[in-house]
This record gives structure tokens, C-alpha cells and sequence, in this order.
């Protein structure tokens, strides 16, 4: 414990270090509970407690096992397995959140090659050397580059030792002395023992963490992109690294024209991350709610702004499916209260509250368009939709014989926006006709419904007889 204790006391994020004492808090508890049980030689509590302190205990045991025996792992399969384990587990997350698998999946071991040769360019740039087995960023030679300039997101962090080590990790504060300057950053690592490593010019190594997206990145979409996206903390010194390197490649001066930063995700109040312990997995929140509540908490709060995961932000989710759903039903139960034939009663002449209503609707949709065309601004696209539907709410309420033809087209043009939203499934990698040669398709509910409401009425029927 010794160990995890040194890593606490040396901690001075105050929310991290808070986390860490409760760890170390939680441990020192499960201690004392198990010889407690051991003392009174109660076998159920022994068993409850032993289980309990081997989850307690598993973050401490995992920085003893790093320190202590890290450098005896010499197979590079141990990582590989490890990785596309991890990989395939993230698919999984995404499929059950109905998110589309990506056109392109890239993995850093399989671009060792290139990014080797993207460092080379960059050293006979004259923006980069070697150091005992790593090569760093000359960023001070980068800035005085006429088309160049360091830290275009933060220009106020330029000069951020403290970001740029944490960045860095081990190899900032523990190598600083390698460095021309304390704010050049690592392209590639001289490996330590226990990591993992390739062959490269400059012996077993392993690339930085910025240099991977730059290369891999520009493999695929070339020397410039227009779009960059990732969460708001990795502005400095991650997207600002990621830019001066694949500048000083292709010696331009605008590799980036648009970055998009995704707010902090908390917890309590807290930002929710691996390293502060205080994070709740995808699976794990699905057990409590659906794949469409969490999408919806994430479409009522704007992408840029921090989203607190609570129940008060889900108990909002729910209620807005639910206010939703209620609508729905109610216009299917108008629909097949008209019938499902066709005729000349369909069409009923329009009065002013028709017109009324149809208005409200067509602005709308041109506010929901403006609001997705402005920033993606899924809140406010949210809000006028249920502005919408509670205009056809009271509608509903104050007419007794609405116009459903209406009704029908408000709740299909609410729907498509939801399938685009992912809230409710659609395939969108079917290719080709069906295999139905019809080009309507059944619709399950629509053919059963009729049947199921002639069962209902025999039913009420019978129960009234009676």
C-alpha cells in the first residue's frame, strides 16, 4: 500500500486526490472488517469481506504489480490481446447505443512504419532531434518559422510545463534533462523495460502520444483536414502538438480549418475519467436505462457545453421520451379511429385552427433546420419539437374532430428527425431493393392493431354482460 500512498500524497489535482483517499479509505476498511470476521471466525462474513477487499484493493494492487514487476512483461502479445480486447468491447458499447461503426478504424501498431518515416521528415525539416533513443519536437525552432507558430488553440499555454509533462508522462520528468527546451515534446519514446517497443533509427522505441494522430490522420484524409474533433482538454497540449507536427511535415500552416470540443462528461460534479476512478460504464448505465434515454440526455444538453451524468439529467430523458411517446400514441389512436381506408371523409376542409397549426409547424421545421445548421445545436432543436408537440396537444384536446391527415405528418416528420438522431433504429448500411418486391412496406403494428381493437372492445363487451 506504500506505493498507492505515495501516489496520493504526491497528487495536486484536488478532485483526483480527493478520489484517491477514498480508495485508500475504502481499502483500510475492508481491512479492518475481514479481521474482524476472522477474529469472531465467522465463515460467511470472512468469505463477504474477502470478496469485498479484492475490489477494493484492485487499484492499489495494480500500481504495486506496475512498479514492482512491469518490467518483466517482455511479449508483445500481452498487449496486442489486451487491445483488441478492449477494441472489440468498445464496439459492442457502440452498437448497443445504436451509433454507426465507422467507415475507418485505425490502430497505432499497424502504422509503426509510416510514423517512423513522418518523424524522419520532420528531423530533416530541422524541426526535430534525437536524444538517447528518443527524438523530440524542437518547438522553439518551429515557432520561429515564419508560417508556423506553437499553440494556436491556447496561445496562453505556450510555455505550460506542467500540461506538457503530463502530456508526456514519465518520459517529461524524468528525461527533462535530454530536451533543448522543457516545453519540446516526445515524437518517439525510447521504450523502458516492460512496454512495448519497435525497431526504429533510433532503437527500441515506441511513438508519442500526439505523433499517432497526426500520422495516421494524414494517411487517410492527406495534408489537410477540415473538420477535427475530441473533448475540450485535449485543446493543449494534444491538438496544438498534433498541429505543429503535421505542419512541420508538410511545411503548411493550416493542417486543421475547424476543431469541434465536446464538453467535459461529469459525475458529481466531477469530470468522469479512468485516472480519477469515478467513471460508470456504458453497460453498466444500460442496466438502469435504455439506449434512447441516454441519447436523448445527450441531445438536451448542447455537445460543447459539460454534461453532468445524474439522475436529475436522466429523470429529463425520461420525461421527454415519455411526453413524446404519449404523443405518439395519441395521434396512431386518432389515425385508426378515422379508419385505415381511404375515402372521400378523409380530406376535411381546413378551418383556422388547421391553418394555425400547420404553420406553427412548417416554422418549426425551419427552426430545427436553422438550429442543426447553426453549431449543431440539437437543444434548441429539441425544444422547439416539443414546443411542436404541445401545439398539437392542445389542438387534439380543443378540437373533436381533428384532422388527423395533419396529425400524421407532424408525427412522421418527428420521427425521421428521431431517426436521424438514433433514438430509434434504421438501417443505414442496406444496400440494394428488398427482397419483398413490394415497395410498401409492412407495417406490424399497423396490420395488428385493427384486430387487437375488435379484441378489446369484445372484451369490454363481455365485461359489462357480466
Amino acid at each position: 500500500m506504500y506505493i498507492f500512498e505515495d501516489i496520493v500524497k504526491s497528487t495536486t489535482d484536488i478532485d483526483k486526490k480527493y478520489i484517491l483517499q477514498n480508495i485508500l479509505c475504502n481499502v483500510e476498511k475492508a481491512i479492518e472488517n475481514l479481521e474482524d470476521a476472522v477474529k469472531l471466525k465467522d465463515e460467511d462474513k470472512m468469505k463477504e469481506f474477502q470478496e469485498l477487499l479484492l475490489k477494493e484493493v484492485r487499484d492499489p494492487l495494480a500500481e504495486w504489480l506496475d512498479k514492482e514487476k512491469g518490467a518483466m512483461v517482455t511479449e508483445h502479445s500481452i498487449f496486442t490481446k489486451l487491445s483488441q480486447h478492449w477494441e472489440q468491447e468498445f464496439h459492442k458499447d457502440m452498437d448497443s447505443l445504436n451509433i454507426l461503426r465507422p467507415n475507418v478504424l485505425t490502430r497505432v501498431s499497424e502504422y509503426i512504419p509510416e510514423i517512423i518515416e513522418f518523424i524522419k521528415k520532420i528531423i530533416e525539416n530541422g524541426i526535430a532531434y534525437e536524444s538517447n533513443g528518443s527524438v523530440y519536437f524542437d518547438v522553439s525552432t518551429f515557432n520561429k518559422q515564419d508560417k508556423h507558430y506553437y499553440a494556436k488553440l491556447v496561445p496562453e499555454a505556450y510555455g505550460d510545463t506542467l500540461s506538457l509533462q503530463e502530456g508526456e508522462g514519465d518520459l517529461s520528468t524524468l528525461k527533462i534533462s535530454e530536451k533543448k527546451s522543457s516545453i519540446d515534446f516526445a515524437l518517439w519514446k525510447c521504450s523502458k523495460e516492460g512496454e512495448p517497443w519497435w525497431e526504429s533509427p533510433w532503437g527500441k522505441g515506441r511513438p508519442g502520444w500526439h505523433i499517432e494522430c497526426s500520422v495516421m490522420a494524414s494517411i487517410i484524409c492527406g495534408e489537410s483536414l477540415d473538420i477535427h474533433t475530441g473533448g475540450v482538454d485535449l485543446k493543449f497540449p494534444h491538438h496544438d502538438n498534433e498541429m505543429a507536427q503535421a505542419e512541420a511535415y508538410f511545411n503548411n500552416s493550416n493542417w486543421v480549418r475547424y476543431f469541434l470540443h465536446s464538453g467535459h462528461l461529469t459525475i458529481a460534479g466531477c469530470k468522469m475519467s479512468k485516472s480519477l476512478k469515478n467513471f460508470i460504464t456504458i453497460q453498466d448505465a444500460l442496466k438502469k436505462y435504455s439506449a434512447r434515454q441516454l441519447r436523448l440526455a445527450f441531445l438536451l444538453h448542447s455537445w460543447k457545453d459539460t454534461l453532468d451524468y445524474s439522475d436529475n439529467t436522466m429523470h429529463m430523458a425520461i420525461q421527454y421520451e415519455k411526453f413524446l411517446n404519449e404523443f405518439f400514441l395519441n395521434v396512431k389512436c386518432k389515425i385508426r379511429s378515422l379508419g385505415s381506408e381511404t375515402n372521400i371523409n378523409t380530406f376535411i376542409k381546413w378551418t383556422n385552427f388547421e391553418i394555425e397549426l400547420n404553420e406553427k409547424f412548417y416554422n418549426a421545421r425551419d427552426f430545427v433546420h436553422n438550429a442543426l445548421c447553426d453549431n449543431i445545436d440539437t437543444k434548441s432543436a429539441l425544444d422547439a419539437i416539443r414546443d411542436l408537440v404541445t401545439d398539437c396537444n392542445i389542438y387534439m384536446k380543443e378540437i373533436k374532430q381533428p384532422n388527423t391527415l395533419l396529425l400524421r405528418d407532424v408525427a412522421v416528420y418527428i420521427t425521421k428527425m428521431f431517426t436521424i438522431f438514433g433514438t430509434i433504429s434504421y438501417s443505414h448500411d442496406a444496400i440494394g431493393f428488398p427482397i419483398d418486391s413490394n415497395i410498401v412496406k409492412l407495417n406490424v403494428e399497423q396490420a395488428v392493431m385493427p384486430y387487437l381493437e375488435i379484441l378489446a372492445n369484445f372484451r369490454e363487451k363481455v365485461r359489462n354482460t357480466c
